[in-house]
């Protein structure tokens, strides 16, 4: 008899940041504290299995996505045959958008599956998805908040150069800001700037020269809209930037067009906003056909971020990089079993994604949504 999932719950977390470095921000808005949704699956077997949904603003809206339009079409389905039921829950909700909310729900239930299958079977994620047994160790990024003053900008880099980081991801737009980081952290740090979407093309290539200066490992999502592939093209073409994009990519037709567009050197799928593992996946190998390297997205700090580095030790290559999100928190979801050290980071080898959440964290900073 097959293990059906019996239980889907969702669990909101609202994790406050450390006051002593001020002025943080996401998308022009201030922030203090950071809202998660994990998403736990109990099979009836009693394995359980844990996930995450793309959250911060939008933690209300995947979780209602998960409990009226997801969940009720998982429970007890075959908790083991992954990509089949994950395509025909796709189909039913295809008519609400491929993307989004209900994506993120689906792609928390889809990672927590993956868990499942990693504890039932007594491997972690990384092997079933044919990666080499034994320890991985991965370098990682410190992906950083907004922090637009200079002087604050500074001060955040400073921290996680000292914390021993080797690369730094910005959440800036403007070239004070950027400057701000490359002097600070000097020249021997790899920088890496996500703009956010901020500009047109002819904004973008007119600042070319000066973000070739800042000497950027990759310029990731520079365009308004982030569907512009042929735009991202032109830029690479006219500018030799190196340029990624991917986050905001919801399927693999998506993916397709992004790659066939030469629109990227480097390629961010990202497992808790576009299905999960299962989808996750299916973009390595279309990568390859175009030569273009690919890094993961996991701008989050649960079970997303275990999936992508599962996802990159086994079948991400020799320059796979994790992105570790710096918001500096008072607490972690899985506490101190998962911390960079030096600027890389050990990929849990236990069964299934190898962590559970730590359940007093939870305890502490689960909260209710609004109804």
């Amino acid at each position: 008899m097959p293990t059906v999932i019996d239980v889907i719950e969702a669990i909101p977390l609202r994790i406050p940041l450390k006051p002593d470095l001020p002025g943080a921000a996401l998308w022009g808005k201030p922030i203090d504290a950071v809202d998660s949704l994990l998403v736990k699956v109990t099979a009836d077997d009693g394995t359980v299995g844990w996930g995450e949904a793309f959250g911060l603003y939008g933690t209300d809206l995947a979780a209602r996505a998960l409990d009226e339009l997801v969940a009720p079409l998982c429970l007890g389905r075959d908790a083991g045959d992954i990509a089949a039921l994950m395509e025909q829950v796709q189909r039913k909700l295809h008519v609400f958008g491929r993307g989004g909310a209900i994506t993120y729900a689906l792609s928390a239930v889809d990672i927590a599956l993956w868990d499942i299958a990693g504890k039932r079977a007594g491997v972690p994620v990384a092997a079933l998805l044919g990666g080499t047994t034994g320890a991985h160790v991965l370098p990682c990024y410190a992906s950083l908040a907004c922090y637009t003053e200079p002087d604050r900008v500074r001060a955040a880099v400073r921290r996680v150069v000292d914390d021993g980081f080797g690369a730094i991801k910005l959440h800036e737009s403007t070239l004070p800001a950027m400057q701000a980081a490359r002097d600070q952290a000097g020249a021997d740090i790899a920088l890496i700037v996500d703009a956010g979407c901020s500009w047109s093309l002819p904004q973008a290539q007119a600042l070319a020269t000066d973000l070739h200066a800042l000497g950027l490992t990759f310029l990731e999502e520079p365009l308004w809209p982030p569907e512009n592939f042929g735009g991202l093209a032109e830029l690479r073409r006219s500018t030799g930037l190196p340029v990624s994009s991917g986050e905001n990519v919801g399927t693999l037709m998506e993916f397709e067009r992004l790659l066939a567009a030469g629109a990227v050197d480097f390629v961010q799928p990202s497992p808790a906003k576009m299905g999960g593992i299962t989808e996750l996946c299916k973009v390595f190998p279309l990568a390859a056909v175009h030569n273009v390297a690919v890094m993961t997205h996991s701008f989050y700090d649960g079970p997303g971020l275990l999936a992508a580095m599962h996802a990159a030790a086994a079948r991400g290559g020799a320059g796979a990089m994790v992105e570790w999100r710096w918001f500096d928190l008072e607490a972690s979801i899985y506490g101190e079993a998962l911390v960079p050290v030096n600027g890389r980071i050990a990929v849990p080898d236990g069964p299934g994604l190898g962590l559970d959440p730590d359940p007093d964290v939870i305890s502490a900073y689960r909260f209710v949504l609004d109804s």
